[in-house]
């Protein structure tokens, strides 16, 4: 009988092993696999505990390395979005300042702002990298995608001082939108523009939108650019003119992208190049209200 038993089990071991994986027993071997598993692995570790702190050794360094990898990948990935990010919002203002370009009739040259602060006495200015060299000169109007950055006051080869509009020292003419009331603006640094109309009856309101007037031959200002909305309206009784505060479309402390209009329009752009009224102002605008109240001008005093 014992023969007998060895002989069937050889038999049965040559079948399994010349079937390979189509062996008639493969069923039954990978289902004694399934079960025993787990109790082989649990065995081996008790018996041989150095080798399973061996392996579980190597597994943390294998398992760090590739945390380290992914860290790496996640902060190169990150400085490329954020290079990326960057390129875009240039892109953006890039994109911004060609239009406002484009619907003023100005032509523009491109240039970015690399200094900022005081400069030949001025407190409010920017350096900008282009220059003489780049066919800038004195007294050229600087714009960016939301409107008046300042003028030129002076050139080197291949930069170029910009006055802002913020500066005490600033004035240029304007003009309000549809009534084209004039008057003068000058730069209060941190402050709304302070605005002079010339006609002390003129009816503005807060919201009202005013453009540069423009000079002679475009020089130092181009007309049309977009100065800022009215925020208020000062009395000033018995005066010829009237005062108001401006609140301007450029952020000055936000300055990258700059145009510096190098051939003026052939024509006065008039308010073409003022940006579209929202669908809740322009509902506004069909049932227009009465002047805001005028508010009395500040004093030092309490």
């Amino acid at each position: 009988m014992l023969v007998l038993l060895v002989l069937v089990a050889f038999a049965l071991i040559t079948v399994d092993i010349k079937g390979g994986d189509d062996s008639p027993l493969g069923g039954a071997r990978r289902a004694a696999a399934s079960a025993l598993g787990p109790v082989e692995d649990a065995a081996a570790g008790a018996v041989d505990p150095v080798a399973g702190y061996i392996r579980a050794i190597r597994d943390a360094g294998t398992h760090q390395e590739r945390l380290d990898q992914i860290t790496r990948e996640n902060t190169e990935l990150r400085q490329k979005l954020a290079s990326s990010d960057a390129a875009s919002g240039r892109t953006k203002q890039l994109d911004d300042m060609l239009r406002t370009a484009g619907s003023g009739g100005y032509t523009v040259k491109a240039a970015q702002v690399i200094a900022i602060g005081a400069a030949q006495g001025f407190s409010w200015t920017i350096t900008i990298d282009a220059g003489s060299d780049d066919g800038l000169t004195r007294d050229m109007t600087v714009i960016d995608g939301q409107g008046l950055v300042g003028r030129i006051t002076t050139v080197a080869p291949t930069t170029a001082t910009v006055l802002l509009a913020s500066d005490p020292g600033f004035t240029a003419g304007v003009r309000l939108e549809g009534s084209g009331e004039i008057g003068f603006a000058a730069g209060q640094g941190a402050s709304p523009m302070r605005i002079e109309l010339l006609n002390g009856r003129a009816q503005v309101k807060a919201g009202d939108r005013l453009v540069t007037f423009g000079s002679q031959s475009g020089r130092p200002f181009v007309p049309g650019v977009p100065v800022g909305t009215v925020k208020e309206v000062q009395a000033t009784p018995g005066q010829l003119t009237k005062t108001i505060l401006v609140e301007p479309y450029v952020q000055f402390t936000r300055l990258d992208l700059v145009g510096v209009v190098v051939v003026p329009p052939r024509t006065d752009p008039r308010d073409a190049v003022l940006p579209p009224v929202p669908a809740a102002s322009a509902g506004a605008a069909g049932n227009p209200q009465a002047p805001i109240a005028a508010v009395p001008p500040t004093t030092g005093g309490n």
